[in-house]
């Protein structure tokens, strides 16, 4: 009885481990959209968050539904978060090969130029995104009463993270290309 045999490994040259500072900064990455999804699901659930009341942000959908309410919110925490969590495969051996789990593609090595592309897109998307909407929005929103309001610190505290995503991918995508380049 003969068996077929186990088709070989693919040969990935050996990468430099990546420097502790990326390791961290891909980690902070992969955390900063935690905070605005949690702030986000106490507002649907109506956990009192100062800047906006459930009934407002209800009444933006279909018969103030708070369950569609809800999946919107979750859906948009968790295209972040899984968004974010790309980040670590930057310094992670899957952001080398593709984990076997995955079909089609598990097994391979990914394309070092493929990854630094959409990296450096997801990049430049993020700082621009929040950088408008958030810094922006702070910055030339009236405010009805002098000084901030506990609700708007609460605010700010959980979407200001979303402001370090964009320019910690961008400096763990250069850390990924230049520990690439360095390889044949």
């Amino acid at each position: 009885m003969t068996t077929d045999p186990v088709p070989p490994e693919p040969r990935v040259p050996p990468v430099p481990p990546p420097p502790r500072w990326a390791v961290r900064a891909a980690r902070v990455a992969a955390w900063s959209t935690v905070p605005s999804g949690v702030w986000r699901v106490a507002l649907v659930l109506g956990v009192p968050v100062g800047v906006m009341e459930r009934e407002e942000f209800l009444a933006a959908f279909p018969h103030n539904s708070p369950l569609i309410a809800l999946a919107y919110v979750l859906l948009i925490g968790a295209v972040a978060e899984a968004a974010s969590y790309l980040t670590l495969g930057l310094v992670r051996p899957w952001g080398e090969v593709v984990p076997r789990w995955i079909p089609i593609l598990g097994g391979r090595p990914v394309d070092r130029r493929i990854a630094v592309l959409v990296a450096s897109l997801g990049a430049f998307t993020v700082t621009c995104l929040w950088g408008v909407f958030f810094l922006g929005g702070i910055l030339t929103s009236p405010s009805p009463d002098p000084g901030i309001s506990a609700g708007e610190v609460l605010f700010a505290a959980a979407y200001a993270p979303l402001v370090l995503w964009g320019p910690l991918l961008a400096a763990v995508t250069w850390s990924y290309h230049r520990r690439h380049k360095a390889c044949p």
